[in-house]
């Protein structure tokens, strides 16, 4: 019997876990082929591939991502191949399986809930080892009648095989995200959430966990994500995992969590400061609001103090880059104060901050209260919400044009020095920035076009400009470093427009020929000349200090800035002051 496991991934980087359970789950009783692809393959491509493996059942793994898309691809399966067993199977079927049943008839089966047992049974019931009715957590129709059995009971994850060891999977480990899992369940009951629907926590074998993590590192694997609800839930088995990474790590792998910050202990962030290299850790910490009744109507218990304890002290220890979540359109969460939950999470200054949106998921609390609260939403997935009682649609919008330049602008870490002046000095608070910037640019049409490096800079000079609230000289000079910093070599084109007059460039390059001693200790005049002065060195007017800049100070001034770049390393900054005269 030919079997496949299917999923359509939002990107090629991501790989799917779940089919890789099953597939090891059920052999070597049947051998399924794993064969994936994204959401932005062509129908057809996928069908044809599909279609010339000759399946006799193929079990699609789907989400909110790719349930419409897959879909397509299910009924056009089964128009060329109407003999063809579809197995559908995770967290968007498992609930309102009778639906899917309905609107999808080209399913067959429905896997609801945990599926590596289950799925093995459907394949047993498929092959006449068992009858259907017998198979534990189904959903199904017999002459459009719905029938469902009841769930097994949960399994013991410490007996699970390893999804991880298929020489198929090698040649991607070190292009792709690995994703892995040390326990299921979660200890919340957020009522957004479909993690909260399980009771408690089951954990994997540890050992067998760190010999996955040692294999997946010795075969390449670059990117390992750990997709744990809540990683940190056992403080000892985190500290644990965490000195196991440390110790036993590949140089340049990179680990992700995610982490509940408020429960977050300060001696397990002092180990990780003092003990963890450099960028081997991330860290995801869901924040979603800061409003007290908004989370106490969600569910969520949050206490908001210790959370921005321990995002600061990871922040200074710089060691761990963090990533913090917010969602608009939780309960009772207006305009204002979600923009007080920005500007409240923004002031720890993650280097990445995501602003999603509420979707109200099949399954979960906050969907079945939907009308309590007066939610529309859009019907088919991902249930992005439209409005609520008190936030409307107009801010909504408002709201999503402030994720477009947030994105650009801080998640990307273009413009640091520049955005880190307009939000502390010239804007009212954070949120009023990249709101007010991100409206203009909708306004620009610049959402729907492309862009280079430098037309973040433009753009931004010309929004900056229309609005009239920043000095300008500083605003330039400080994007200038900006712009200078993101080189290695000699930028091939600037976007500016002021010039150095020739006698006073010339001047400035003699004079840094003739007194080395202006580079100070940073930079190695070995080798410099009159002939490579110029290809070593960039050399424009500025209104501040890149030395005060780097300290938080930002006071105008008048000079010159040297930009020195040395075989490929981050380019150094001088500055030379205005009272120094180099014109002949």
């Amino acid at each position: 019997m030919n079997i496949v496991l299917t999923t359509l991934n939002a990107k090629y980087i991501h790989g799917n876990l779940a089919i890789r359970y099953l597939k090891a789950y059920v052999e070597p009783d049947y051998s399924p082929v794993i064969t994936e692809y994204t959401i932005k393959d062509p129908t057809m491509n996928i069908v044809s591939d599909l279609y010339q493996k000759n399946p006799d059942i193929v079990g699609f793994s789907l989400y909110i991502w790719n349930i419409e898309e897959s879909i397509k691809v299910m009924r056009m399966l089964k128009r060329v191949h109407p003999d063809v067993v579809i197995v559908a199977g995770g967290p968007e079927v498992t609930y309102d399986y009778d639906y899917w049943l309905q609107r999808v008839p080209e399913i067959d089966v429905i896997v609801i809930g945990e599926g590596e047992r289950t799925f093995k049974q459907v394949l047993d019931a498929y092959t006449g080892k068992q009858d259907m009715a017998s198979v534990q957590g189904v959903a199904y129709q017999v002459n459009g009648d719905l029938k469902i059995t009841a769930p097994g009971p949960k399994l013991d994850l410490r007996e699970l095989p390893s999804p991880f060891r298929f020489a198929e999977d090698i040649p991607t480990l070190g292009k792709r995200v690995t994703y892995i899992e040390t326990s299921r369940g979660c200890p919340f009951s957020c009522q957004f959430c479909l993690s909260s629907i399980e009771v408690g926590v089951r954990y994997f074998n540890r050992d067998a966990i760190k010999d996955d993590i040692r294999y997946l590192m010795a075969n390449g694997a670059k990117t390992i994500k750990f997709v744990d609800r809540t990683f940190n839930i056992s403080r000892s088995y985190a500290m644990e995992m965490f000195q196991f990474l440390i110790d036993e790590h590949v140089p340049g792998t990179v680990f992700q969590f995610e982490i509940t910050g408020d429960i977050m202990r300060p001696e397990v962030i002092n180990f990780l400061n003092e003990h963890a290299p450099a960028g081997l850790f991330r860290f995801e910490i869901g924040v979603q609001s800061t409003n007290d009744l908004t989370n106490e109507l969600v569910k969520r218990r949050q206490n908001f103090e210790k959370l921005s304890r321990t995002v600061t002290m990871v922040k200074e220890g710089g060691k761990i880059a963090q990533h913090l979540d917010l969602i608009a359109g939780l309960p009772e969460e207006d305009y204002d104060s979600f923009r007080n939950t920005f500007n409240e999470v923004f002031a720890m200054r993650p280097e990445e901050l995501q602003l999603g949106f509420l979707k109200l998921l099949r399954g979960t609390g906050l969907r079945i209260q939907a009308e309590q609260y007066g939610y529309t939403y859009v019907d088919e997935a991902p249930y992005e919400i439209f409005s609520n009682n008190v936030l409307t649609f107009d801010d909504i919008l408002r709201i999503k044009q402030t994720e477009d330049v947030l994105e650009k602008y801080w998640n990307d870490n273009r413009l640091p020095r520049t955005v880190e002046y307009l939000v502390s000095e010239v804007f009212d608070t954070p949120f009023d920035f990249f709101q007010q910037f991100g409206t203009y640019w909708e306004s620009q049409g610049w959402s729907r076009i492309g862009h280079q490096l430098e037309d973040l800079f433009t753009r931004l000079e010309e929004y900056l400009t229309t609005d009239g609230q920043a000095d300008m000289e500083i605003v330039r000079s400080l994007m200038k470093l900006d712009y200078l910093a993101h080189h290695k070599f000699q930028p091939r084109k600037i976007w500016w427009t002021d010039s150095m007059p020739t006698d006073v460039l010339n001047s400035i390059e003699q004079a840094l020929l003739d007194n080395p001693i202006i580079f100070g200790e940073q930079v190695s005049t070995e080798g410099l000349n009159t002939r490579n002065i110029r290809k070593q060195t960039f050399i424009t007017p500025i209104r501040v200090n890149p030395n005060d800049v780097a300290i938080g100070i930002v006071e105008k001034t008048t000079g010159y800035l040297i930009t020195v770049f040395k075989h490929g390393e981050n380019p150094i900054f001088l500055y030379l002051d205005h009272t120094k005269s180099f014109a002949h």
